[in-house]
């Protein structure tokens, strides 16, 4: 029993020191002990690769892990794989898949009568995890090779209230399997609004984390040495603003997020589109505004996009340095827009 609880601790600390590398030498930030780091990394190479200064970019490949307010400005169907590279046995994968739905029809600028996107759909899937932690006995000796596994699947729904406004909600699924039977699920929420100021200007206003937390209960395994704990998820408010150049093709992003975990975070993204399929990526994320010694997390990226009939296949690509890792990120993913 003793044996047992004392692999679990050893566990829960190795999966903390693994999953949550934010914090800073001097004083470790509140928000790094708090659960669902996994969920706070970023989605896929784009977004990473942009610092994570996603939430109001209407432009291009859209997940509403961002903002759910952005899905009816996604072009067509879009679904979105990768994969990361990450030391100390970690992994972190990202799945989505997004869709506007077009109803009734709008004039442009120059006359041209083009289907009115009015709503939109996403659904996606995070998992994390550490694997080959090693189980020895009090003599030392290996009986067990362990692993813990962390997943968010998400449901985003949203619309156009008018051709400036949309209004978006995320359900968020949360299950944390930890150790042996020691599982535990959650639900929570994220509630995004987008404002176009004009055509070229967008303004993000998003709440994340609403409700988000684990409840454990261990008397199962361990009888009545078990106990039951709740742990919520920090909730995160976060205002962003995004302006598109159209000659050259850039997008600027810059967010500020404030959390009730005593963190204040500033982030910004840039992506050129160099030519016709290539795009150059940039970004800085977790400027901590609270803390001046908290580590930063620059990031570079590209995507390369090619037309197959009436499919674009695009491969994404982005490098993040980590502090404190004996490696950096690499996260690669394939787009494909149809």
């Amino acid at each position: 029993m003793k044996r047992k609880i004392k692999i679990l601790k050893q566990i829960a600390i190795l999966f903390f020191l693994a999953a949550s590398t934010t914090f800073a030498q001097s004083e470790v930030s509140k928000i790094s002990s708090r659960p669902g780091a996994f969920g706070r990394m970023g989605f896929g190479a784009r977004g990473i690769g942009m610092g994570n200064a996603m939430s109001g970019v209407i432009h291009g490949n859209i997940s509403s892990y961002y903002n759910p307010a952005l899905s009816p400005f996604q072009s067509g169907n879009s679904f979105q794989t990768g994969y990361s590279f990450l030391s100390l046995d970690r992994s972190l994968n990202f799945l989505s898949f997004t869709k506007n739905f077009e109803f009734g029809k709008k004039k442009d600028n120059a006359g041209n009568v083009k289907p009115r996107s009015t709503a939109g759909l996403s659904i996606g899937l995070i998992n994390a995890g550490v694997s080959d932690i090693q189980e020895r006995d009090n003599q030392g000796n290996l009986t067990d090779e362990l692993s813990t596994s962390e997943n968010m699947a998400y449901l985003g729904l949203s619309t156009r209230f008018s051709e400036k406004v949309a209004i978006g909600i995320t359900i968020k699924f949360f299950y944390y399997k930890l150790y042996e039977d020691l599982t535990s699920t959650g639900v929570g929420l994220d509630i995004g609004a987008l404002y176009l100021l004009n055509d070229n200007i967008t303004l993000s206003f998003l709440f994340s984390d609403l409700n988000s937390k684990y409840d454990w209960d261990s008397n199962e395994l361990y009888g009545q040495s078990g106990t039951s704990i709740e742990e919520r998820f920090p909730v995160r408010k976060t205002f962003g603003i995004t302006y598109k150049l159209n000659e050259p093709n850039i997008i600027l992003a810059a967010e500020v997020e404030n959390s009730n975990a005593e963190t204040t975070y500033l982030r910004f993204g840039a992506e050129y589109n160099l030519y016709d399929g290539l795009f150059l990526r940039g970004g800085m994320d977790r400027l901590n505004l609270s803390n001046s010694d908290f580590p930063v997390r620059p990031s570079l990226g590209f995507s390369y996009f090619y037309n197959w009939n009436s499919v674009k296949l695009g491969v994404d690509y982005a490098f993040v340095v980590e502090p404190y890792s004996s490696s950096d990120q690499h996260i690669i993913g394939v787009t494909i827009n149809f």
